[in-house]
């Protein structure tokens, strides 16, 4: 069985690394043509130059910041007035920052509440018209396991992931009705940079060593290891395609079995 999205548009964010830029090649692989979003242009044209274009795509790119949640939807717009129509949405940008959750700042809530939940809101207002013209539409959204079970020491994380997800939830109710399914992927302790940057914080917070947190981490894992992130692209290009077109609204945790509730 082979996913087949040649003819569709798919339009990711957070595309220049990570689970972001892995959805970006799995979609590729797949036929779909890919409109690449982040901040920096030079990591967005050599992603975009390794994009495979085996069914004659022609693979776009667009520079924003998701700080800048209004320039991003303009940005998006213009795109979308040169009669482009995306069939896919993949909704995903970076993490915030770790730490207890009663001591974060107020404006740590608030910048996540922006590069996440505003920026995926209005991006799904942006492209939904054309999908409901088209009758397929697909808006997935890289959330984290943390919906289901909140992580330790991710505080304002777990608080704007599920936010997300229940707008998410709210969204597919909405939406269903026209084709389009809303659903929300939840990746585990996936190698990654920012996993990286986790566990080095961790690390010199509690004076062990690298290797030692790493094993730790994957020792709570009943696979014992960390998800590659062409493992969640595989999420991805599942819900993307027609074999998905009855799963809506749900939390699709690719986690190795590490979340303890069903």
């Amino acid at each position: 069985m082979q996913f087949d999205l040649k003819g569709k548009n798919a339009l990711v964010c957070g595309s220049t690394q990570g689970i972001g830029k892995a959805s970006a090649f799995a979609l590729a692989d797949a036929g779909a043509e890919i409109t690449l979003v982040a901040r920096n242009p030079d990591k967005l044209k050599q992603v975009k130059n390794e994009l495979a274009t085996d069914y004659g795509q022609v693979h776009q790119l667009i520079v924003a910041d998701f700080s800048e949640p209004n320039v991003l939807a303009e940005q998006v717009q213009l795109t979308l007035n040169d009669d482009k129509t995306f069939h896919i949405l993949v909704n995903n940008t970076g993490g915030p920052p770790g730490g207890q959750i009663f001591s974060a700042g107020v404006e740590a809530f608030e910048s996540a509440f922006t590069q996440h939940l505003k920026c995926n809101h209005l991006l799904v207002q942006a492209v939904v018209p054309g999908m409901k013209a088209a009758e397929y539409g697909r808006i997935i959204n890289i959330i984290s396991t943390s919906v289901k079970q909140p992580l330790t020491g991710l505080g304002v994380s777990n608080t704007i992931r599920g936010a997300v997800a229940s707008w998410a939830k709210t969204m597919a109710n909405e939406l269903g009705e026209f084709g389009i399914t809303v659903n929300n992927v939840l990746p585990g302790a996936t190698a990654t940079e920012r996993l990286a940057s986790i566990i080095k914080s961790k690390a010199e917070k509690t004076g062990q060593t690298v290797e030692q947190v790493t094993q730790q981490m994957k020792s709570s894992v009943p696979a014992k290891r960390f998800a590659e992130a062409s493992e969640i692209a595989a999420a991805v290009v599942f819900l993307a395609s027609d074999l998905a077109s009855y799963v809506n609204g749900v939390n699709l945790p690719v986690d190795g079995g590490r979340t303890k509730c069903l």
